[in-house]
């Protein structure tokens, strides 16, 4: 499946009010090469493996591959991931037709807000709202398996 997603960062934690759901995030990758992404995460009472590969010119659209798997087998996963593991709240805030998934990050990437949004083309508009600031769909650093070998303390 391709998933085409545009990446914002976050002016303000005015979004929380908005927020229809939350929850919490551990993740961590078993690769992080740009190619070939394999993450494990738990996401509230779910566990997950996703497989990402690389995206294309304009940041915005890559294959994404996921399976649900049990939280025992993901703690387990966890403890061989690479170094980093990233810790956050993901809030989702409902947006006329679309979805805005908000992570505050904590640790070694407390203070960064990113805002991710996905789209069904890479020419669809969407209402953008007022908390959203700057885009960075195309930047590398802002990527979760980026920023777990070179959190955002750091930069």
């Amino acid at each position: 499946m391709i998933e085409i997603e545009r990446k914002f960062l976050v002016l303000n934690d005015s979004f929380k009010a908005e927020a229809f759901a939350q929850n919490h995030i551990a993740q961590g990758y078993l690769s992080s090469a740009p190619e070939r992404t394999v993450r494990v995460r738990i996401k509230g009472d779910k566990g997950y493996l996703t497989i990402k590969g690389i995206s294309n010119d304009s940041g915005m659209s890559r294959f994404e591959w996921e399976k649900e798997i049990p939280v025992a087998e993901a703690k387990e996963l966890l403890l061989l991931c690479e170094k980093g593991v990233i810790d956050k709240t993901r809030f989702e805030i409902k947006r006329g037709d679309h979805i805005f998934e908000v992570d505050e990050f904590y640790g070694e990437n407390e203070g960064l807000i990113v805002a991710e949004i996905e789209l069904d083309s890479e020419m669809e508009t969407f209402e953008k709202p007022s908390w959203i600031g700057e885009e960075v769909t195309n930047i590398n650093r802002y990527y979760n398996a980026y920023l777990s070998t070179n959190p955002y303390k750091n930069w």
